[in-house]
């Protein structure tokens, strides 16, 4: 990639312009007006557009993903959905090349995103070359694999938070439908409804989800065995553990161990 200001000699405009995040978060609808305009005029002339982190607000802004797959750093999911509810948002990806869009996670992203333009722009070779150089993976980091899960608590459902608040304290335990839906003080056809369309979630789905986040932590700071901590959290099959945790996390419990333990020890009530 080459930009006009490191060879003024040259003429044209930049075959790939990328939006950063910035640190005070994503851009407001009415501050991205005027940058939106010269993106879209730029991407009409030719030039592939990329982002990272918050900086996907901007190309959404275009309205140049409307249908289309994208990613954003995992903490603006939410606020992005509302703002953008026609982007295909997918915050588990680090990297989503959708042609003439290509936008990264977190801020940090930007060097797999780099190395995605290198490899578009220079081929795999040259990619893997410039990754061994600068000491980065190629290939293979998810955002799920740094993401914690952040249940949603301001939907305005009182019967559903009621139970998001029970279940918070008692998901290591069995835990059945018809059990949260009498919680809730719901008949099981209407909470399963309502408890989807304010979490985004099944039940079942959202009772995992915090089981792998207090596995996680078990994972981390503790040198239980994977079956200890499958019984710790919850499962009385480690092996219905490990399948769950890998659907969840993109890692196996022993991968996101010997990933991300702190080689402590500590005494975590489970």
């Amino acid at each position: 990639m080459r930009g006009s200001d490191t060879h003024p000699g040259e003429r044209g405009d930049p075959a790939i312009l990328i939006v950063p995040g910035r640190l005070t978060g994503p851009v407001g609808a009415e501050e991205a007006v005027p940058y939106a305009r010269w993106l879209l005029d730029r991407h009409a002339a030719g030039a592939t557009l990329a982002s990272t982190c918050g900086g996907t607000f901007m190309l959404a802004a275009t309205g140049l993903l409307s249908g289309r797959p994208a990613t954003t750093h995992w903490l603006f999911a939410e606020p992005f959905r509302t703002r953008f509810p026609d982007v295909r948002l997918d915050p588990d990806k680090m990297v989503i090349e959708d042609g003439d869009i290509i936008t990264a996670g977190g801020l940090m992203a930007w060097t797999d995103l780099g190395m995605r333009i290198v490899d578009r722009l220079l081929g795999p070779t040259v990619m893997i070359e410039t990754g061994k150089f600068l000491l980065v993976d190629p290939s293979g980091r998810e955002q799920r694999h740094y993401s914690s899960f952040a249940p949603r608590l301001t939907h305005g459902d009182e019967a559903i938070l009621k139970v998001q608040h029970w279940l918070q304290g008692r998901a290591e335990r069995a835990v059945a439908v018809p059990d949260m839906a009498g919680q809730a003080g719901l008949e099981e056809r209407t909470f399963l409804r309502r408890f989807k369309a304010a979490t985004g979630l099944k039940p079942v789905e959202y009772v995992q989800n915090l089981r792998v986040g207090k596995a996680r932590e078990l994972l981390e700071f503790t040198r239980r065995s994977v079956d200890q901590i499958a019984w710790a959290v919850g499962y009385e099959d480690a092996t219905a553990f490990r399948r769950v945790f890998n659907r969840v996390m993109g890692l196996s419990p022993g991968e996101y161990r010997n990933r991300f333990s702190s080689g402590a020890d500590l005494a975590i009530a489970a």
